[in-house]
């Protein structure tokens, strides 16, 4: 297992620089996962990394896991590791991290590159199994390098300091975005247990009653319709029950209805009683109106009298 870029001016690459620089070169394989190494470079301390991983993936297949297939995407900046249905970026190792890169001659399916970790600062070494393109994937870095090396020297170094510039950038906003995350669901959360709360504090089905509206004399209208309710007035006072009227007919002890003559009809009686209840009724409202007249002559307006009809229908 060993191949080392050496960066000559006659090497024939197989992709277009265009194609690298511009766009990525994506490829398809399984990631073996990536474990910490002692040394940045080295033919045997990647040899070592292989055997681990590979011991490792035996273990996860015993036990019925799958080897998770990944898709890079290869450029001047780096390489990239995406889910390949989700195209989540899993890993980004920023090319100027990598510092080795080789693909197993005894095993032509595994390639392998050490990439420098920016958090931690500890080199980490990335195993993948390709089937037929292990060769290509690493030359396809190479040419990387290759053409990244030959941008740093015309720009005097420039370009690199930039895309360091870019890479923390864009992990801040990773990092903000995620933050921003765990906020909103803190706050989904708060709201769930402030809705809870407010289900048990409450009764079910109690609604507020609303306070009916008063006139100017602060009474609360009458509505023939709907009974009046017992809510106080703004005064605070409560308003004067009102009687219940009882549509069951009340009998006496023989089981006849008590004998009202004035809420008779006119032909319930025999002419000659019909007569003297009529002259009854006449005389009454005759006594009535006298009284009235008399009130009204009396005046209104005078100090300490109180006009009422009350008494006036006891003498009757």
């Amino acid at each position: 297992m060993n191949r080392a870029f050496s960066r000559k001016k006659d090497k024939t690459w197989m992709h277009t620089p265009e194609a690298l620089s511009k766009h990525y070169i994506p490829y398809n394989a399984k990631f073996l996962g990536s474990t910490e190494v002692e040394q940045p470079k080295g033919t045997e301390v990647v040899r070592d990394a292989v055997r681990k991983l590979k011991f490792a993936r035996h273990i996860k297949k015993s036990e019925g896991q799958k080897t998770p297939k990944v898709e890079l995407q290869i450029s001047i900046y780096g390489v990239k590791i995406l889910d390949p249905k989700t195209k989540e970026v899993q890993h980004n190792c920023q090319l100027h991290r990598i510092s080795f890169c080789a693909d197993d001659k005894t095993d032509k399916r595994i390639f392998t590159f050490i990439c420098k970790d920016s958090e931690s600062n500890k080199h980490l070494c990335y195993v993948f199994d390709s089937e037929k393109c292990a060769e290509e994937i690493t030359l396809t870095i190479g040419q990387a390098f290759d053409l990244a090396y030959r941008k740093f020297l015309e720009s005097g170094g420039k370009d690199v300091e930039t895309r360091k510039q870019i890479a923390g950038l864009q992990k801040r906003i990773q990092e903000l975005e995620t933050e921003n995350t765990e906020l909103k669901n803190k706050v989904q959360d708060l709201e769930n247990q402030l809705r809870i709360t407010q289900v048990h504090a409450s009764p079910a089905g109690s609604v507020t009653p609303k306070s009916p509206s008063t006139d100017i004399f602060d009474m609360v209208p009458f509505s023939p319709i709907s009974p009046q309710s017992s809510t106080p007035t703004r005064n605070g006072t409560q308003p004067p029950p009102v009687p219940s009227r009882s549509t069951e007919i009340k009998r006496d002890l023989f089981g006849a209805e008590p004998f009202d003559p004035f809420s008779c009809g006119a032909g319930d009686f025999p002419p000659d009683i019909q007569s003297k209840l009529d002259e009854m009724q006449r005389q009454r409202w005759l006594v009535y109106h006298s009284l009235i007249t008399e009130g009204f002559k009396m005046g209104l307006t005078l100090e300490g009298t109180v006009f009422c009809l009350d008494p006036l229908d006891s003498r009757c």
